[in-house]
Order: C-alpha cells, then sequence, then structure tokens
C-alpha cells in the first residue's frame, strides 16, 4: 500500500493501538502491521515524531520502562486521547462513506444494472 495513503490517518492508527494499553515505539509499529495484516508499514522516521506530537498535544503520555538492559519509552493514551480517538473513528467513517458513495453509487431506482 503507497504510504501516501495512511498520510491524514496517522494518528488514529497510532491512538487505536494505544487503545489497549501502553506500548513502546516498536510495538505501536508491530501492531499496526500486524493489524492490517501486513498492509501498512509504518517507518521509525514517521512514527516517532507523530508520538512526541501527540504527547505534546496531550493526546499521549509516556513513561521509561526499563527491560533487560534496554530502556524503552512506552505511550499511553490519556483521558483526552480516547476522546481523540473516537473523534478520529467519526472522522474516517464519514470519509469511508462519502468515497464509498462516489466509488460505488448506488443505482438509481428503475435504472437495474
Amino acid at each position: 500500500m503507497r504510504t501516501d495513503a495512511v498520510r491524514g490517518h496517522l494518528d488514529g492508527l497510532l491512538l487505536s493501538v494505544l487503545e489497549d494499553g501502553p506500548l513502546h515505539g516498536y510495538a505501536i509499529i508491530t501492531a499496526v502491521q500486524e493489524r492490517s495484516e501486513g498492509a501498512l508499514e509504518l517507518r521509525k522516521g514517521t512514527v516517532y515524531p507523530a508520538l512526541n506530537r501527540l504527547e505534546r498535544i496531550g493526546l499521549l503520555r509516556s513513561t521509561w520502562q526499563t527491560a533487560g538492559e534496554r530502556r524503552r519509552r512506552c505511550y499511553e493514551l490519556t483521558d483526552a486521547g480516547r476522546r481523540g480517538l473516537a473523534t478520529e473513528r467519526t472522522a474516517w467513517r464519514e470519509f469511508t462513506t462519502a468515497i464509498g458513495a462516489v466509488l460505488n453509487p448506488a443505482p438509481e431506482p428503475g435504472n437495474a444494472t
């Protein structure tokens, strides 16, 4: 799938995979890839700046955790992030409905195809 197909929807994707609980950056990337059955491959250079931005605007919070010798930053939704995810989902449904109406128009009554 084209990388630019994700443009405009990245925030919703990131918020969605964090809905069930905190994850570190690589686990977030992996979750998106797994949920999309490999269709979406996000780059670290795209994801980490987005996570930082979402944290800066209060939709995420992060903590440092240690796993063995490695320190990882884990991200989780805030209450504002949960509301933001609900807004993203509503916007996505509206978007897909509008695009679907154009790409797959319902046949007009009396014009059976």
